[in-house]
Formats: C-alpha cells, sequence, structure tokens
C-alpha cells in the first residue's frame, strides 16, 4: 500500500527512526530540521560467544528489545508513545534493507505498525544509503555537504566507493571481490584471539606495534580502477602465525607488531583504492567516509591527508555514528520526505538491496 501526503503534513512533526539490520538495535528522533532530539544503541554482546553474529539471536534480542527502546527515545523526546497530545510523531523511518533478514522483519514491522497506529506515513530505508547521506546531517560539515561527493564506505559487510551524485543516484565506482575490510579486521582479530568484535580491540593493540615489524601484501595497490580485495592480506596474517612453532604461546608484543602491520596495510590499499577514487570524480570536492571501520583513528587521519593533497574537503561521522544506528535512518528518511517521496507500507525487508535500485524522488526525477 502506497500512501500520499500533502507537503504541510510531510513536515508537520519529528521523525522516529529504527535500526535493526545487524546486531545493533536502534532507535532516534530528528526533528523536521534535523536536529537530534534522542538516541539510543543497545549492543548485543551475546553475539561474543560465538564469534561473530548469529542472525536467530540477533532477531530474537531486536524483539525482545526495540518496543522498550522506542518507548524510551519518544519519551526523551517529549513525545507521548500514544500518539495522542502535541507535539506528535511526523513520520516513522526504519531500515528495510539491506541487512539480516530477521532483524529487518522486526524493525520494519514495528515502524509500520506504529505508522499504521498513528497514521503517519512510513518511510523504508536502505541501510547503505543512510550511511551515505550521514555527511549531511546539520552541523557535520562546515558549510554543508552538498551533492555530488565521493564516498568511501567500509564496514564489516561494505567496502565499495560511490559517487554520491543526489539523492537517490549513486553510481558505483568500485567494491570489494571478497572479503569487506571490517570482515578482514575481525578475522584477523580472531587469529590473534581477541575475541569479537574485533575491529575494536585490533586497533587498541595495533597502538602498541610497530606497523613496519611484518611485510604484509597490499593487494590491489597500483592497480587501475578502484577495487578491493582483503581476503589474500587476511590468508598472509594466517600463514604468518601458522608458520610459528604452534606450542609457542603469542607474546603481547609480537601480537601488537602483527596487529600494527595489518592495520597498515589495510590503511595503505584504502589509500591507493581511493586516490584512484578521486580521480575517477573530477567533480568531487568532498570526500566523506562512513561505516564502522570509519571510526579507526589511522584510517581517518590516512584518509585526511589524501584529501589534503588532491586539495578537496574530507568528512567523517563522529564515532557513534559510524557504526550502526538510527540517527542515519531518520536523516536519510527525512531527506527523503523534503523531496516529497511516498510513503511505502508495503515496502519488502530486502536481505539484498543494491544502491543502483534506489530511485531519486519523482520530484527530483530527470
Amino acid at each position: 500500500m502506497k500512501e500520499r501526503w500533502t507537503a504541510p503534513e510531510r513536515f508537520a512533526g519529528p521523525v522516529l527512526g529504527i535500526e535493526t539490520s545487524c546486531d545493533e538495535t536502534a532507535c532516534a528522533v530528528l526533528d523536521a530540521n534535523g536536529a537530534i532530539l534522542a538516541e539510543a544503541v543497545l549492543s548485543q554482546a551475546a553475539h561474543a560467544a560465538f564469534g561473530g553474529v548469529v542472525p536467530e539471536i540477533a532477531a530474537r534480542a531486536h524483539l525482545a528489545h526495540l518496543p522498550g527502546l522506542v518507548g524510551r527515545v519518544l519519551g526523551e523526546a517529549g513525545l507521548p508513545a500514544s500518539g495522542l497530545g502535541a507535539p506528535r510523531l511526523g513520520a516513522i523511518a526504519a531500515s528495510c534493507g539491506p541487512g539480516l533478514i530477521g532483524g529487518l522483519i522486526v524493525g520494519s514491522g514495528l515502524g509500520k505498525g506504529l505508522a499504521l497506529a498513528l497514521g503517519v506515513p512510513f518511510v523504508p530505508v536502505n541501510h547503505i544509503e543512510a550511511h551515505a547521506l550521514t555527511a549531511r546531517l546539520p552541523g557535520l560539515v562546515t558549510g554543508g555537504a552538498p551533492f555530488p561527493y565521493l564516498l568511501l564506505l567500509v564496514s564489516g559487510g561494505h567496502c565499495q566507493c560511490l559517487a554520491v551524485e543526489g539523492l537517490g543516484r549513486y553510481r558505483r565506482l568500485g567494491g570489494t571481490i571478497d572479503d569487506a575490510a571490517g570482515e578482514a579486521f575481525d578475522k584477523v582479530a580472531k587469529l590473534l584471539g581477541l575475541g569479537w568484535p574485533g575491529g575494536p580491540a585490533l586497533e587498541r593493540l595495533a597502538q602498541e606495534g610497530d606497523p613496519r615489524a611484518l611485510a604484509l601484501p597490499r593487494p590491489l595497490r597500483g592497480r587501475p580502477g578502484c577495487d578491493f580485495s582483503f581476503s589474500g592480506l587476511k590468508t598472509a596474517v594466517a600463514q604468518h602465525l601458522t608458520a610459528r612453532d604452534p606450542a609457542a604461546p603469542l607474546p603481547r608484543a609480537e601480537a601488537a607488531d602483527i596487529a600494527a602491520s595489518f592495520q597498515a596495510a589495510v590503511a595503505d590499499v584504502l589509500v591507493d583504492r581511493t586516490d584512484h577514487a578521486i580521480r575517477m570524480m573530477p567533480e568531487a570536492t568532498l570526500l566523506v567516509v562512513a561505516g564502522g571501520v570509519a571510526a579507526n583513528a589511522t584510517l581517518r587521519a590516512c584518509l585526511a591527508a589524501l584529501a589534503a593533497g588532491h586539495g578537496i574537503g574530507f568528512a567523517a561521522p563522529p564515532i557513534r555514528l559510524c557504526t550502526d544506528n538510527a540517527v542515519m535512518v531518520a536523516w536519510a528518511a527525512l531527506e527523503r520526505l523534503r523531496a516529497g517521496a511516498e510513503g511505502g507500507l508495503d515496502a519488502p525487508a530486502r536481505p539484498r538491496w543494491p544502491l543502483d535500485e534506489m530511485r531519486a524522488p519523482q520530484s527530483l526525477a530527470p
């Protein structure tokens, strides 16, 4: 069922965003101008015992915690959960893909039910588009982040360079041909016995090590285009560890050197591939990095230096907005509402939802 509404109704109140695409249960409320009224993220610790996200456990955790989290952020934003009285919600948005199907069904189902009960539009949000638009949140970039700009999206499940040409208009310049960068971080962290999630733990350990201690490959560096590959790099670390005496414990200093060398190799590859992407998109005046790996301080510093070398701006979201969150979901919905998008109570949950299948709202269509 498609919904239609007029412009005054579209901007009548705040937007509630819901994010349940993986293992973060998140809600946020933004006002009609994009200011954050309330936000909350619940990370699921239960997956640590399994060394990765278990989809069924994630879906059940979303189901258990999401209603309470929605009530909490609505209360903090000063909005009645019943929808009665004023002020009241103007729209509800939820990630409908890509992601783990169970979690997507939980989040979008609750969002649709609330929207139907409150008589407000439901906006289905592409999780990747939400990451892509985060830099446009008010106040994140001095002077704003006008289209077009270049996006490097790096997370546990995604690694790609995108030309963000407008709302609903994305051109894929390159992507990973095997592992995503965040996936490689987690796998190497597991090899080092650091537990899960591995990326932050590996970054902390790398601070104690020498990034030049271990000669690791830089897959695809210098090749044309801006595709990525991290499987061989991960395998090189595994082979190095296999060659050691299996009976001898791995000293922390040696583990730190491996972590630092691996992190440096990943950063070198990402910088090289992004450098090619900048040359493929000469009209870009801004480089944006988003996704969970964008929280890595070494990578942020390297990309900032790359952008400065090209004479373009650089933007990275605050650390809390790099990983999956509902602020970006509500903001993506608000961008679409402003452009006259239609609601979508009939929007399905989609485990795969490529950005090149996105469309600009009809009012922005050429």
